[in-house]
């Protein structure tokens, strides 16, 4: 119509979506075109399928650089866990997380249960979930959490690791109890849950009820002062069943182990009243 070839106008067409990093865009451009001349669909549509390609692809390469920052050791999803093999868990319950709304009120999910159970597969799960929809997260067993933190404080450069920690939306402590925690570990891990008390939400998993935190970080009164915050805004969970990845071998295991019954904790507090003021750190409570 207006005297331009319409091989000059579709040169044009890919010289601009080269220049807009349109990759996806110009890759299905030509079969577009092609549908488009054999009558299957008309211009409005071949728009929306072009722009809704490149959209798609943006969002996977997001998620994907998301799920690298958060350094989830595995991408797991709650389609992929098998709530028939622990019947005690509320499945609507977990799904409910799935929603996020606990991330939004800056609540701390316990999930709790003997090894093996599922609790890091549905803590990655929602980590994985809140990574979809747009929200920091970052994972981190407690282990290499205060070896991160111990090594920041002799660096000098402590209070900035915490900031850094403490602006995810989401941080997952995995591992709670299976390790023993370094000599003043307990300390610096009372300092992080401190920096994002009702500010961020967290996924804690343990193998330890909280009755045993005192040994589990070799201090009761640092204890104490994490519990009264981690369960102030809290949703504990707890698993009770058979280990799933022992579940092939299962005649050849003890059945107190089996069943988990070596784990046992006791109700946990919703409040609690600051403990009283330690020597070793003047600003527990």
């Amino acid at each position: 119509m207006n005297g331009i070839a319409p091989s000059t106008r579709v040169d044009s067409i890919r010289r601009s979506l080269v220049s807009l990093k349109m990759p996806r865009a110009l890759e299905i451009l030509d079969a577009t075109l092609r549908r488009i001349e054999q009558g299957q669909i008309d211009g409005i549509e071949a728009l929306d399928e072009l722009l809704g390609e490149e959209l798609s692809l943006r969002e996977n390469r997001r998620i994907k650089a998301a799920l690298r920052m958060a350094r989830l050791p595995v991408v797991k999803t709650l389609a992929g866990y098998d709530f028939s093999f622990q019947p005690s868990l509320d499945k609507n319950r977990i799904l409910a997380l799935a929603g996020l709304d606990f991330i939004e009120r800056a609540e701390v999910v316990h999930l709790l249960g003997p090894p093996g159970t599922g609790k890091s597969h549905i803590a990655t799960a929602l980590a994985v979930e809140a990574v979809r929809a747009g929200k920091a997260v970052y994972f981190i067993p407690l282990a290499d959490l205060i070896a991160q933190l111990a090594k920041a404080e002799r660096e000098g450069t402590l209070r900035e690791k915490i900031r850094f920690l403490a602006r995810a939306s989401l941080l997952v402590v995995d591992e709670i109890g299976y390790l023993p925690v370094t000599p003043g570990g307990a300390n610096l891990f009372f300092q992080l849950v401190n920096a994002r008390y009702e500010k961020g939400a967290m996924i804690l998993t343990s193998n330890r009820g909280f009755a045993e935190w005192g040994e589990v970080f070799g201090d009761a009164v640092v204890a104490t002062a994490l519990l009264d915050r981690l369960l102030h805004h809290a949703v504990v969970i707890q698993i009770e069943g058979s280990s799933y990845r022992m579940r092939e071998h299962a005649a050849l295991v003890p059945e107190n182990v089996r069943n988990g019954s070596t784990f046992n904790p006791p109700p946990p507090k919703r409040r609690g009243r600051p403990p009283t003021k330690g020597k070793s750190d003047p600003e527990y409570g």
